[in-house]
């Protein structure tokens, strides 16, 4: 059917409907539609269309002219159609159509394009050093009650204290613009504008673990590897000192894993956020051992509710890190807590004031003098933030409020770190538990704490006042300039940050981390990962059995310096952990769950039964510790160093967990220690008949079965099975009062440990005796049966004391190497 035309009239009422509607129009194109141009605006518009039309590529204008399109002519049979290009939808996310937001459209008349340009170098602005001693209890407690409870305040425009009021309130104008912008158009638009954008969490949990490596980086590796005032770190890895850290309101744990990645097994964590769907998630720590962190959650341990503005949730968790860090505390707490404030974004300072002042007071309640802390905080434009962090000012060496790169330039977020908590802090952390005990008798009353110090004091301290006015000022620009770039880039789709890829690539390298994806730990078959471990060992000595010791191999113990000796009690295995309970090497699972050690950890141990029947694992030797393989290191070593170990891996919160724990090492000459605490003791299993008891130094008592006897110097005999003749030995001085090791070849003399002289492992394990303690062996007076085929206590101790005097020979200081 042919269409029917339509009249005139009909057509030029189309026309300047089309022109009307069209808010992209040229001003040629607003005049009515029905005035007939003349030729000259005809030839320009001609012109016009043509210069647009050339602008589409090949396929378009193909396109176009199949329907019909000719330059400066108008769609349709009569030409009667539309003669401009079509603009793209201006339909935004799941707005409807033609919904304009109001208050969004327009403009926020900031020039957000002369941002500075983005580099991975950041800078750090300290509060000037506080001169303001810490106020004592005594000062505190009069002065605050007049002042620190009035009427409730739910707004933050006339905040102007700490910034200029037309910052503030076009910071607020700006924040207000998003209000009613649909969630994911306002994400897209903010991940385009953002050059640090893609660095996101890279290999690790969440992108907090990264924010954590960026400001470790920052501030010179403060938190990861602490240091005193003359430069030396706090922990020395070889002396068996730990990293103690702590990380609250913190879940699901990136701070934590990032640190974990950061130190390994020399670190161990305590942790403490709410229970429920933000809790740590240990299972999904890829990156670190998570077993190496242990969460507590207040009031009632692992049973408790984890929220930190309970005063006894606070104080559980002090007393428990005081008990897990020899009444020292922590080295440093990482603090990053946040809620939903959806729909008052502009009220978050206020909501969260409590949240902030707890995580405040869990540091000073949990940090040892000389510990950092670094915590989140949002605005600090309200007298009771800044007097929170006027608190710290005082309390800490040194105080910035600082930014990271990773954190997002259109949000609030900042954080406050501290460097070196100073002595006598203890007032400061009493009276903050005061106020937090009044927040909570106020939390459904219209009276409010809103200062927890004096505006006066905080104003007359014009070192202070001026750094917050002018730290407050320089975030509130740095923020509305980036709230107005995403602004913009709603506006603008095609808008997008060229630097993303490189600045990204910047800031990986110089903090240190490796470009990865964050990847899933594929299981591992035990055999293998056995095999792996031990790189083409000789894995037939896993199976030697130890030497008996009796009278014939007694008397080839002639250095008894050289050796060390151990109690031994229970089944001796080698166990392989793969993070998800302990095996043995072979690869066949226990009978019990070792659920406290992380991957890769190859040990030499028993599995014991003490006397209440509880299953132990006693550590005799190590192997590799959490990957890092220790054969080669001296047995003192490698004892101090699965010393250090299983501190990092206990769990005493954890009571359902089988315990892990370093069998004591004595020096063969003093073997009178050992049989002081042996003792006859009736157990559970004994029938009412004493049995042979060891008391170890945690008083705990465990039913031994003998001694094991190994030789710590590597002084091989010729036509040993291990590598060559290393003819060391240990000797004494009398002269100067000290052991010193000697090579019966050369006839070197040395106070120093030559590493010739250290046993590896093999050596160690190949050259081990064993004293079984059975019946007919008399090692404890009671005893009255006596084997005279076998040793007794009696032997061993004046074969000792034989020897020890042979070996206590006076050495020339001339031939002894210092």
């Amino acid at each position: 059917m042919k269409r029917r035309s339509e009249p005139a009239e009909t057509l030029k009422k189309k026309k300047k409907h089309s022109s009307q509607s069209d808010s992209h129009s040229d001003d040629e194109d607003a005049k009515p539609s029905y005035s007939m141009p003349s030729l000259s605006e005809q030839a320009d518009s001609q012109q016009q269309n043509s210069s647009r039309f050339s602008m589409y590529n090949s396929v378009s204008q193909k396109l176009m002219a199949k329907m019909g399109f000719r330059e400066g002519e108008g769609l349709g049979k009569f030409g009667q159609g539309r003669r401009e290009i079509v603009e793209a939808s201006t339909q935004r996310g799941r707005r409807g159509l033609g919904l304009t937001l109001k208050g969004f459209q327009g403009e926020l008349n900031v020039d957000w394009r002369d941002e500075p340009e983005a580099s991975a170098v950041e800078e750090v602005h300290w509060f000037p050093e506080s001169s303001t001693e810490i106020p004592d209890c005594h000062f505190i407690g009069p002065v605050v009650s007049e002042w620190r409870s009035q009427l409730r305040k739910m707004e933050i425009e006339d905040e102007t204290e700490f910034c200029s009021e037309d910052l503030l309130h076009n910071l607020l104008r700006c924040k207000s613009v998003f209000d009613d912008l649909e969630g994911e158009e306002m994400r897209r638009a903010r991940t385009r504008s953002n050059p640090y954008e893609t660095i996101r969490g890279v290999f690790f949990l969440n992108r907090a673990a990264m924010k954590m490596a960026n400001m470790d980086h920052v501030f010179d590796y403060m938190f990861t590897n602490p240091k005193d005032a003359q430069g030396k770190p706090y922990t020395r890895d070889r002396e068996g000192e730990l990293l103690y850290f702590g990380d609250v309101c913190a879940g699901p744990g990136g701070f934590s894993e990032y640190v974990l990645w950061r130190r390994r097994w020399h670190a161990k964590g305590f942790g403490m956020t709410l229970r429920g769907p933000n809790d740590f998630k240990l299972e999904d720590f890829f990156a670190a051992p998570s077993e190496l962190f242990e969460p507590f959650y207040g009031e009632g341990g692992v049973d408790g509710d984890g929220d930190i503005t309970r005063p006894e949730n606070i104080s559980a968790f002090r007393n428990f890190v005081l008990e897990s860090t020899e009444r020292r505390g922590l080295h440093f707490l990482m603090a990053d807590g946040g809620f939903s404030v959806e729909g008052q974004e502009n009220l978050q300072e206020i909501l969260s004031k409590q949240l902030l002042l707890c995580q405040f007071l869990t540091a000073l309640s949990t940090l040892r003098t000389g510990g950092h802390f670094v915590c989140k905080t949002f605005d600090l434009f309200t007298p009771f933030s800044v007097g929170l962090i006027y608190l710290l000012y005082l309390c800490f060496d040194r105080v910035s409020l600082f930014k990271p790169v990773t954190s997002r330039p259109a949000n609030s977020e900042r954080y406050v770190v501290c460097r070196g908590l100073k002595p006598g802090s203890d007032p400061v952390r009493d009276y903050l538990f005061t106020v937090n005990l009044k927040l909570n008798q106020l939390k459904h009353a219209e009276s409010d704490v809103t200062e927890v110090v004096p505006l006066d004091i905080i104003k007359a301290d014009t070192d202070f006042y001026n750094y917050m006015i002018n730290s407050n000022e320089r975030h509130c620009a740095i923020q509305i300039k980036a709230l107005a770039k995403i602004h913009a880039y709603v506006l603008d789709t095609t808008l997008s940050e060229p630097q993303q890829a490189e600045i990204r690539k910047q800031c990986l390298k110089l903090w240190g981390i490796p470009d990865k994806v964050r990847v899933a730990p594929a299981s591992a078959d035990p055999k293998s990962k056995f095999y792996e471990l031990m790189k083409g060992s000789d894995i037939e000595a896993f199976n030697y059995k130890p030497t008996p010791l009796s009278h014939s191999t007694l008397e080839k113990m002639q250095h008894v310096l050289d050796y060390r000796c151990i109690v031994g009690g229970g089944e001796h295995l080698f166990l392989l952990s793969l993070g998800k309970g302990l095996l043995d090497w072979t690869g066949s699972v226990t009978m019990f769950c070792l659920r406290s050690l992380p991957t890769n950890e190859l040990l030499c141990l028993h599995l014991g039964k003490a006397q209440r029947r509880i299953n132990a694992v006693h550590v005799l030797d190590a192997l590799v510790l959490n990957g890092t393989d220790v054969r080669d290191q001296h047995f003192n070593q490698r004892i101090q160093m699965a010393e250090k170990f299983v501190r990092a891996v206990s769990k005493p919160s954890r009571p359902d967990m089988n315990p892990i724990r370093i069998k004591e090492v004595y020096r063969l000459e003093e073997m009178e220690k050992i049989f002081v605490r042996l003792e006859m003791k009736v157990t559970k299993s004994s029938g009412g008949v004493p049995r042979l008891s060891y008391t170890g130094r945690d008083d705990r008592h465990f039913l031994p079965s003998g001694l094991y006897i190994i030789k710590t110097v590597n002084g091989k005999c010729p036509g040993s099975w291990v590598d060559k003749w290393h003819p060391w030995t240990m000797a004494y001085s009398k002269k100067s009062k000290r052991k010193f090791f000697y090579n019966k070849l050369t006839r070197e003399s040395t106070y120093d440990l030559p590493s010739g002289s250290v046993a590896p492992f093999h050596v160690c394990h190949f050259e081990r005796m064993f004293w079984a303690w059975e019946d007919g062996v008399r090692v404890h007076d009671s005893q009255t049966r006596v084997d005279p085929e076998k040793l007794s206590k009696e032997d061993v101790l004046t074969f000792i004391h034989h020897w020890r005097g042979k070996i206590l020979f006076k050495v020339q200081s001339t031939n002894l190497k210092p």
